[in-house]
């Protein structure tokens, strides 16, 4: 049947670095395009090309409006964080971990925060990148040659372009520098994003000036945690290359998609790649190591709930409301962080906040403040999954002294950790 008038067909193109060019309907830019070749096939170093990434990222990020923050937004920053750290004080043993702050265009937080993903992706994409060269039968090795280079650009702009692409997506939903629970931005720097806070405070039945307050609770506590926990980041970034450790590809089942498949029918190609060609498998190492990095994500932000809403609820009327508002966007996600997941198949929001945040406000109230917080002394301390099936009865029979001196607490971390005797060194 044919196409009605001003109907388009789908761009079998779409979810690559080349959609820009040609879903328009028209002749795509040619110097653009042969730019974007350029960049797709240029030399770089680690398993994606992170300068095509980078630019595909920018240019998200250009087709809205992203003003500069003003001094004004500078000052509001500031101001609150301030204010986040003094009520805070209360509400943990941990003192503020803020060493400076700072108000972010959309484009400063994807600049921010670039080495840390980098950090994040590339033990997965080099994990990929290698097991699709490995994928390759053996006569079809030989034949290529040099070519098994080129497949590796190939992989690095398929990933850097899909990195991209997921970035600048995320850079018009993030709120703060530790939105998604990682430590994104530089040590220390509490920093929010104006724009997307405005956007987020005009969907609530909220002011400004409350929501700001609300989300500087939050990076402030975020900030606090990762700053005396030590462990903490590269306990989650390891289970990020833990997880890209164990990535196979199913060769047997690519051999057999590709021996159907026209070489010269980009169409079918691109069909193929979108419907999972090198789609990595999950081995039974691989789900552990994901269920330790959803839990420990989940905690950190039961944790953050937990405190801001001890440091908040006497203090704003609207505390209730903003952290069911944060709870929800949390567990709904956004396009962009499906995406992120869809790459490289990691979940990077916490399933279970709310067990978790139950977790640390049951464990408070029976024990106190030091007691939550303590536990963050080690990873061994944590709560597991299992923990979370029950929150309510974490360390229930455990309690401790009303008195606890320094000899008695080294004795009980090593019985918490490992049955370690007095003799045997501290933990």
């Amino acid at each position: 049947m044919d196409d009605k008038p001003g109907d388009q067909p789908e761009n079998p193109f779409r979810g690559t670095p080349f959609e820009q060019f040609f879903g328009g309907g028209g002749m795509p830019d040619l110097n653009a395009l042969m730019h974007q070749m350029q960049a797709m096939m240029a030399p770089h170093d680690g398993a994606v090309n992170w300068q095509l990434a980078g630019d595909l990222a920018r240019q998200v990020i250009a087709q809205e409006k992203d003003p500069s923050p003003s001094q004004r937004d500078a000052d509001q920053v500031a101001d609150a964080v301030r204010l986040a750290d003094l009520w805070l004080d209360e509400a943990t043993e941990f003192d503020s971990g803020v060493t400076s702050t700072a108000a972010w265009s959309r484009a400063e937080w994807l600049e921010q925060t670039k080495e840390r993903w980098q950090i994040l992706v590339e033990p997965v994409a080099e994990h990929v990148v290698g097991a699709m060269g490995q994928a390759m039968p053996e006569e079809a090795k030989a034949m290529a040659g040099p070519l098994i280079g080129m497949l590796s650009q190939l992989g690095g702009a398929m990933f850097g372009g899909q990195v991209g692409q997921a970035l600048g997506g995320l850079a018009g939903e993030v709120l703060t520098a530790s939105d998604i629970g990682l430590p994104l931005g530089p040590d220390g720097r509490a920093a929010l994003v104006p724009a997307n806070v405005r956007a987020f405070s005009d969907g609530l039945d909220v002011g400004y000036d409350d929501v700001l307050l609300h989300l500087a609770l939050r990076e402030a506590a975020h900030q606090r945690l990762f700053a005396h926990v030590p462990w903490l980041r590269d306990h989650l970034m390891s289970a990020v290359a833990d997880y890209g450790r164990g990535i196979s590809i199913d060769t047997a089942g690519i051999e057999e998609q590709l021996s159907s498949i026209n070489p010269m029918d980009p169409e079918a190609m691109q069909e193929a790649l979108a419907g999972g060609l090198f789609e990595p498998k999950r081995t039974p190492a691989q789900e552990a190591a994901l269920q330790r990095l959803e839990t420990t994500l989940a905690l950190v932000e039961g944790w953050v709930d937990e405190v801001v809403n001890q440091a908040a609820a006497e203090r704003m009327p609207t505390a209730a409301k903003l952290q069911e508002a944060v709870r929800r966007r949390r567990a709904a996600g956004g396009p962009a962080e499906e995406t992120f997941s869809a790459l490289v198949g990691l979940e990077l929001r916490p399933r279970r906040l709310r067990d978790a945040a139950t977790l640390w406000g049951s464990l408070r109230s029976r024990q106190g403040v030091e007691a939550r917080d303590t536990v963050w002394l080690h990873p061994d301390l944590l709560p597991t999954a299992a923990d979370l099936d029950d929150p309510l009865g974490f360390r229930e029979g455990q309690e401790l002294p009303a008195e606890l001196s320094e000899a008695d607490f080294d004795a009980a971390l090593r019985e918490l950790l490992d049955g370690q005797s007095p003799d045997e060194g501290t933990a």
